[in-house]
């Protein structure tokens, strides 16, 4: 047995006090890289109508592409080509092989054909970019009153040939996801470029993570999707509410990722990873985020990439048709685009492109 010192036994006795105080310190107080703010998502709706629960999605082909095909655009030969991390564009050529038809030096997200066969594309690091057929590439916008975008994510050509884009941050360039959810400070834009002056204007700011785009077969409104805030907004271009927004559909029961236009005039949105309850709790109340952020770092939040959906909507914001996988085949699927009765699906982790058949299913 060891006999201890009143003096050792009140210097231990110190040094645990002090310990737990530096401790209780730095989880309550210690900085943090980023000022934390508060979004509130509302209820979630996942498991109610229309949202049932259902497995439908998982029943896909699979296309092989290498990996992380973010955003899908279908050429005039049907044939699928899409951006990767590197900064190659590839097209699958029928007999399965890939041409590499042009490199942004950067990481091309949204893609998209415009009339002239030129292919749009929103580069989270270059930019608004448009290739040619021939693979020269030309920067349309990627900087606005002076300030460089860090985070160009999705676009949408409009019937009348302008260039709807989001600029997802102001705070975090690309590859910080997690740590711009953390800080729940909308900083989010939407943009016009119009080829024709190629003029560049702001229509919305302040947005939750400005991802996908989508405009409205007729002309009348613009879509873009918050996705840190669980919601699609809507921006009208015609009528008495020309130049106002307003919620386009929220709350939803994951986080939406891109939106495209289906060939009918509806949409079809595509929705990344399910709403969580934590992160629900911790999104409006920034000091218990800010405490989770230091036991965590880099740890991130608990958001399962392996559940998602592909949601039909109306133009009037009515969900028409939801399809879900939680089986993980589609993990972190991105992107939804309808084309000839099928879907082709995006993803940035899976190394090919899902195609779900609406006729067979």
């Amino acid at each position: 047995m060891f006999n201890t010192s009143p003096a050792l036994s009140r210097l231990l006795k110190l040094v645990t006090i002090l310990l737990l105080s530096l401790t209780l310190w730095w989880l309550l107080f210690s900085p943090v890289p980023f000022e934390a703010g508060n979004i509130d998502l509302g209820e979630n709706p996942a498991g109610k109508a229309p949202f049932e629960t259902n497995n439908l999605l998982s029943n896909i082909e699979e296309i092989p592409m290498e990996h992380g095909p973010e955003g899908v655009a279908i050429d005039a030969e049907g044939r699928i080509v899409s951006g990767f991390g590197d900064g190659r564009i590839l097209r699958r050529e029928a007999d399965g092989s890939f041409t590499e038809i042009g490199n942004t030096k950067g990481r091309p997200l949204g893609v998209e054909f415009d009339r002239r066969g030129n292919l749009i594309i929103a580069d989270a690091i270059q930019g608004l970019l448009s290739m040619k057929p021939n693979g020269e590439i030309t920067i349309l916008a990627d900087s606005f009153d002076g300030k460089k975008m860090i985070f160009v994510d999705d676009l949408a050509i409009a019937p009348d040939g302008r260039i709807w884009f989001s600029d997802a941050s102001q705070l975090y360039p690309f590859g910080n996801d997690m740590l711009e959810m953390f800080a729940a400070q909308p900083s989010g834009r939407l943009f016009v470029y119009d080829p024709t002056d190629k003029s560049l204007k702001l229509a919305l700011d302040g947005l939750g993570f400005a991802n996908g785009v989508a405009v409205a077969r007729d002309n009348s409104f613009v879509l873009v999707n918050e996705t840190h805030t669980a919601r699609i907004t809507r921006y009208w271009l015609r009528g008495e509410k020309a130049g106002q927004s307003e919620v386009f559909l929220a709350p939803l029961p994951g986080y939406p990722d891109n939106i495209t236009e289906a060939p009918n005039g509806e949409f079809w949105l595509s929705l990344v990873a399910p709403r969580d309850a934590m992160v629900d709790f911790l999104m409006p109340r920034s000091f218990l985020r800010n405490i989770f952020y230091r036991l965590v770092q880099n740890g991130g939040l608990p958001i399962d990439f392996g559940h998602v959906w592909a949601v039909r909507l109306s133009a009037d914001g009515e969900v028409l048709q939801v399809l879900e996988d939680q089986s993980g085949r589609m993990e972190m699927m991105t992107s939804v685009l309808e084309h000839r009765g099928k879907l082709y699906l995006g993803s940035l982790v899976k190394d090919f492109v899902g195609v779900y058949d609406l006729q067979a299913n």
